[in-house]
């Protein structure tokens, strides 16, 4: 029995493909038309794609070629001819496309066959089902009225719960959970809900409390500018977790900005000065008797396309500034304009966490900070940890498969 004939359904896929994520596609293949290097495929809808002889031949999903467990790719493309000779290609009866390869030296005749709905997928390499791309939208202080607020129970109980707080964080970079335990660790287990925390020099988690001999500003009742944690990892924390346990202290209210928004203000306010912040590399370092972390790197980071996607702003680590003299003026100017504005009310949301509240951003995009607090009128403590955007990126897909709950 053919891989087609064993699945194929009324609403299932035809061909198994070996893919968790649902390909299924009532759309049938209808004709192929062979070419030199590839061939081009009709649906019965009337759209048409085409794909390369050795993109089909590499994507073969049989149990040769891949395997029927991990479905990890077992077929080895280097084994075959530079230029592979074209298969003989058909439309099967139930609108599946199966391909004969010929015999080949050292290579046996080989059959594969491909889902359409798999296919489909794939056509004009819209990204399939590995798109889990939420476009983030900028904020200012309006955002304040629009904060994502998720109810904790819902959150670590609920599939919609989850996918609620991770399509908030993928948009907006912040979102706040409500109504959840005051006991210590919370944060952690807040952070399995989605995977493993990331752990540093600050350990698995962090107390940011008011303590004698702090190694870190945050271990002390000042006011805290806006910032990053940790750029001077290469591999700064892409997402932050502050879990309140206790807040009776007067002040301490948390400060956000979107820094990529402000990012954009300020290339739009002084293109010369977004310059000199995305490429003007500088040095952040941290230090204390057991690490010395140190990384050089602009302040603003571009994607390929020109668009800031990281920051990198942390004054209280920021090192000694090596760059040619005449940078010198010009840096300082437009660090301290992105500095006023990052400042600025028009761009920041303030709000006082309180017991049972955790609140998540973004490290690379929200920059956050806090008003000084007198640690004398009472107990403040909020546990803290990081996680990776791979993990909050693999969530979203088990949640789209349907999947049970699971780290992908």
């Amino acid at each position: 029995m053919t891989a087609e004939a064993q699945i194929a359904d009324a609403t299932g896929p035809i061909v198994d493909m070996g893919e968790l994520s649902d390909y299924a596609d009532a759309r049938r293949l209808t004709a192929v038309e062979p070419g030199t290097h590839a061939l081009t495929l009709t649906w019965s809808d009337g759209e048409q794609a085409s794909f390369h002889y050795v993109w089909l031949r590499d994507h073969c999903a049989c149990t040769e070629c891949r395997h029927p467990q991990t479905h990890e790719r077992m077929f080895r493309l280097v084994d075959l001819p530079a230029e592979i000779p074209a298969p003989s290609a058909r439309i099967t009866d139930m609108g599946a496309l199966a391909l004969d390869w010929p015999a080949m030296t050292g290579i046996d005749a080989h059959r594969s066959l491909f889902d359409p709905g798999w296919l489909r997928q794939r056509a004009d390499d819209d990204g399939g089902p590995m798109t889990t791309a939420i476009e983030p939208v900028p904020w200012d202080a309006g955002f304040a009225e629009e904060l994502p607020i998720i109810d904790h129970h819902a959150f670590m109980h609920t599939d919609a719960g989850l996918h609620d707080w991770l399509t908030g964080m993928m948009r907006s970079g912040l979102v706040l959970l409500r109504n959840g335990p005051t006991e210590e660790g919370e944060v952690l287990r807040a952070a399995e809900r989605i995977g493993w925390p990331r752990e540093t020099n600050f350990g698995r988690h962090f107390d940011v409390v008011s303590k004698p001999n702090p190694n870190n500003a945050a271990y002390t009742a000042a006011a805290l500018e806006p910032h990053v944690d940790l750029p001077n990892w290469e591999r700064s924390p892409d997402y932050q977790f502050l879990y309140c346990l206790a807040n009776e202290a007067e002040g301490g209210a948390s400060v956000f900005t979107d820094g990529v928004a402000v990012a954009e203000a300020l290339r739009a306010e002084d293109p010369e000065g977004f310059r000199v912040l995305s490429e003007t590399p500088i040095d952040f370092r941290f230090q204390d008797e057991t690490a010395d972390l140190a990384m050089r790197t602009p302040v603003i980071e571009l994607d390929d396309a020109g668009r800031p996607t990281r920051i990198r702003f942390n004054n209280w680590i920021r090192d000694t500034l090596r760059v040619p003299g005449h940078q010198v003026e010009p840096f300082y100017r437009a660090y301290r304009r992105y500095w006023e504005l990052l400042r600025d009310p028009r761009y920041t949301v303030r709000f006082t966490l309180r017991p049972g509240e955790m609140i998540a951003f973004d490290n690379l995009r929200v920059l956050h900070g806090r008003d000084a607090f007198d640690p004398n009128t009472g107990h403040r403590q909020l546990q803290g940890c990081y996680l990776d955007r791979d993990l909050l990126r693999s969530r979203l897909r088990v949640l789209a498969r349907g999947s049970a709950p699971g780290a992908g």
